[in-house]
């Protein structure tokens, strides 16, 4: 992760998200990352309608000119590219895995404007749709609207290691009452 705010509201998440490999969506305290809020957005996971934005931030809202809500958030990506960032949001939501990608978008006068995109997954909830969360963050602050977005690199981020109790002991640890331990004749 190259930019500070990358850098920040990930911190924020791991650290919500404690040994689970998500945190839940109330988590999540507004106040907490007052200061990244204009840069934060989230994402409704549904394929058909593009990803559509639930929320965006005022700095993504105008980086795009325009209100974001109920938008294709894979629609902002060149076509050449949507499949990409659809297969990348399906592993984020899915698979539970972070994911920080490097953009080049192409500004009003034609010049390029990079960007970096951290996506994250929320844990998901009985009945409720799948959501997850990101930050769209540019380098350059002199680019004015941006469009045809075009992914230059991602990686996935992985979970934190777990602490693995011995077989034996997790068995004894959930055995209550009667115990039949198995011997010779």
């Amino acid at each position: 992760m190259k930019h500070p705010s990358t850098r920040e509201f990930f911190a924020y998440w791991d650290e919500k998200r404690g040994t689970a490999r998500a945190p839940d969506r109330s988590e999540i305290e507004p106040g907490a990352v007052r200061g990244l809020l204009g840069d934060i957005f989230v994402l409704s996971y549904d394929a058909t309608a593009g990803y559509p934005f639930r929320v965006a931030g005022t700095r993504v809202s105008a980086l795009l000119g325009r209100d974001l809500k109920d938008r294709s958030f894979s629609a902002l990506f060149a076509a050449d590219g949507r499949r990409e960032i659809e297969e990348i949001i399906a592993v984020v939501a899915e698979e539970m895995l972070a994911a920080v990608a490097g953009i080049t978008a192409t500004s009003e006068n034609g010049s390029p404007a990079h960007l970096e995109l951290l996506l994250l997954p929320f844990s998901p909830r009985a009945h409720a749709p799948i959501s997850l969360t990101g930050l769209l963050a540019p380098f350059e602050s002199e680019h004015g609207v941006l469009h045809d977005f075009k992914l230059t690199s991602w990686r996935y981020l992985g979970h934190q290691p777990q602490k693995f109790v011995p077989r034996a002991l997790r068995k004894l640890a959930i055995a209550r009452g009667f115990m039949v331990y198995e011997g010779l004749s």
